[in-house]
């Protein structure tokens, strides 16, 4: 069919399907304590694993349920990915701090590979390379200098696609071309939750779910935390929230920007389609201003396919359509595939569209993960546990420097604006595909 009857599929995440989470034991709120974290996501969780392992009494607040947030709604993809290129980052940060920052990419995708083996947390993990297609020739050739970027600077195995080797890769002459690395995996996020989540219950942090942190005011050696349940004086603070900071912290919510990001889940493929449009399985990607990424589910029978949302309140139908309809761009012999699940979650973004540890008195942030935080809310949850501990080499991280990101002008939690920005991207990308097509001497 041509189009989406209302609601013919589940508004809530595939992957929720077969990893559910239990309500956790409710435990009184201890009167002080080491430190106190704000968010139960991946980095909050990552970092109450540290700072318990040394001993420090920890208490970790989150407003929601654990799993109710990004973490368990996010693609999967494990990617780590920096939005800003080299050059983008050496004009901003310096070539120093630039170089260190993709270093620590491939760190922290290593670190994340060594965590679970090591924690023996099953998560469908995948080390199945990305293909990132691309609309015309620039874009290929952009590619294909970043693969011997990543080639020459990281050791990263990676390689240009020229058209006629797309199809070996991906169902489709959409694309001009692409590029492959083979350093990033997929994994199924909710267990990946899970798993961090009964890591963290093993130490002796305690996890205060359904709590929300009101305000923090800082005093004479610590900081008072006042929580829906009670208050608590912190030594320090550790905030993670993330895209769900909410009015507790007014001066983070007007350097984070939340954006919606939206996934559709297919109805189960017939017998051959896979491997005709995900001949090697892997995570995919394009280089459009207004991209998409998609992937195999883990068990290979369905496409989950994502991209920005686009809206900012309600859950209307319009962005379900469109990803549908994108997919069938993609795919044509998917157009007017059914549904089985449509979700969004919230991602932030910031000026630097880099991830960011900064600190502010006694207070550590780890945040603004900017649609990547499968790799890096643990990876930087972590860093920043380090640097609360003292531990200097461990700390040691290209993304810790102050200070915080800046303000976004005009903005004080409500994101009036993606509107526009996203009309803005649309245009540009419908420039680029007419002129590339016109080039081809197609309509």
């Amino acid at each position: 069919m041509d189009s989406i009857s209302p609601r013919p599929f589940k508004s809530m995440p595939y992957w929720w399907d077969d990893c559910a989470f239990s309500a956790l034991p409710v435990r009184p709120v201890s009167p002080r304590c080491d430190v106190a974290i704000v968010g139960g996501g991946y980095a909050g969780l990552s970092a109450a694993i540290e700072l318990a392992r040394a001993g420090r009494s920890v208490q970790l607040f989150d407003r929601m349920p654990i799993g109710q947030a990004a973490s368990s709604r996010n693609g999967g993809m494990a990617s780590g990915s920096i939005r800003p290129g080299r050059n983008q980052l050496i004009r901003r940060f310096g070539e120093a701090r630039a170089n260190g920052i993709l270093m620590e990419g491939k760190a922290a995708r290593e670190d994340l590979w060594s965590f679970l083996q090591e924690e023996e947390v099953d998560c469908d993990f995948f080390l199945s390379g990305l293909f990132d297609g691309a609309i015309n020739q620039h874009e290929c050739d952009e590619l294909s200098r970043y693969a011997e970027l990543l080639q020459r600077f990281l050791g990263i195995e990676a390689f240009s696609v020229p058209r006629a080797d797309v199809s070996r890769y991906i169902g489709t002459d959409f694309y001009a071309g692409g590029f492959v690395r083979m350093d990033i995996g997929g994994l199924h996020p909710a267990k990946l939750l899970s798993g961090i989540l009964r890591v963290t219950q093993m130490t002796d942090a305690v996890i205060h779910e359904n709590t929300a942190v009101v305000a923090t005011n800082a005093e004479v050696g610590g900081v008072r935390v006042v929580t829906s349940r009670g208050e608590v004086f912190a030594k320090k603070v550790l905030v993670c929230t993330n895209a769900y900071t909410d009015g507790f912290d007014p001066w983070l919510r007007r350097r984070l920007v939340p954006v919606r990001s939206r996934i559709v889940a297919t109805e189960p493929l017939n017998d051959g389609v896979m491997d005709r449009l995900m001949p090697k399985r892997m995570m995919y990607g394009d280089t459009r201003h207004l991209s998409y990424y998609y992937r195999p589910s883990p068990d290979g029978s369905r496409i989950l396919f994502g991209g920005r949302d686009g809206t900012t309140d309600g859950d209307p139908l319009a962005p379900t359509t469109h990803l549908r309809s994108e997919l069938g761009r993609i795919f044509p012999e998917l157009a007017g595939i059914g549904l089985t699940h449509s979700w969004f979650g919230q991602v932030a973004m910031n000026r630097d569209m880099i991830p960011r540890i900064f600190t502010s008195g006694d207070t550590v942030y780890a945040t603004g993960f900017c649609g990547s935080g499968v790799v890096w809310a643990r990876w930087l949850g972590k860093k920043a546990a380090f640097k609360l501990l003292g531990e200097r080499e461990n700390a040691q991280s290209a993304f810790d420097f102050d200070p915080g990101p800046k303000a976004v002008p005009f903005y004080r939690g409500r994101p009036w604006f993606i509107p526009i920005v996203y009309s803005l991207y649309e245009w540009k990308d419908k420039r680029a595909m007419f002129r590339r097509n016109r080039k081809q001497g197609r309509t």
